[in-house]
């Protein structure tokens, strides 16, 4: 798996394409499925009104974006580029962020980030749960991860809830199986490398001849004629 960077973006509507814009972007840094604690987050002045149904939605008014960084700036664009480097971008509806990433980035001069870089994990969840709902939030209650400090929505808070559900999607605690099954296996495979004795064939007998006698008296008088017993060599 090595590095990957679980992204979230929140913003003024639905549609780059209608001029809408990111308000907010994070990053979260997993290195082998596991948390580094590394993040990347900026508020962004949008440089537009901020639609009343998505400001319900995460809160961010113009009022509290006045005097952030243009998304273009190097602040911004650049030091996100630096944090994300070459790694794959897991992201739930990856294309809505993608979008809007991508548009920005375009609007900054920068190079896009193309699509076969971009992970999502909503047809992950649609594959694992068919016909169920597999919104960030359903997912969350789904795999017991607290929502506690979700009040609104929020680009780092969601891409920090979106790393673990990522973990789930690929193997959770399963994974920890796997790691158990492993060391079980390269112990068994030391245990199977340790060199004994031949082993000697046939084995010494282990009762008296006294025994052997009285075992076999019992087979000749008290079983059946058909018995396997006397089949056997004596």
């Amino acid at each position: 798996m090595a590095r990957e960077i679980v992204l979230d973006t929140e913003t003024t509507g639905l549609d780059p394409r209608q001029g809408h814009r990111i308000i907010e972007i994070a990053c979260v840094e997993i290195d082998d499925l596991i948390p580094t604690g590394r993040h990347f987050h900026r508020y962004v002045d949008p440089e537009r009104i901020i639609d009343a149904d998505a400001e319900r939605v995460h809160g961010l008014s113009n009022a509290f974006l006045a005097g952030k960084p243009r998304f273009a700036e190097p602040e911004v664009a650049d030091a996100f580029l630096a944090f994300v480097a070459d790694a794959p971008l897991v992201a739930h509806n990856a294309g809505f962020d993608r979008d809007f990433v991508n548009h920005e980035l375009d609007r900054a001069g920068r190079a896009p980030l193309h699509a076969e870089r971009w992970v999502d994990t909503l047809p992950l969840a649609q594959k694992r749960y068919p016909g169920l709902s597999n919104s960030l939030d359903a997912l969350c209650k789904r795999y017991k991860i607290s929502l506690s400090e979700r009040e609104k929505h929020g680009a780092l808070i969601d891409a920090r809830l979106l790393a673990s559900v990522y973990l789930e999607l690929c193997g959770g605690r399963e994974c920890g199986l796997n790691l158990e099954a492993a060391v079980a296996a390269g112990i068994s495979q030391v245990i199977a490398q340790a060199t004994y004795g031949a082993r000697p064939r046939p084995l010494a007998a282990r009762i008296t001849e006294a025994e052997r006698l009285a075992h076999q008296a019992f087979v000749r008088d008290e079983l059946s004629p058909g018995a396997l017993w006397l089949a056997l060599p004596v």
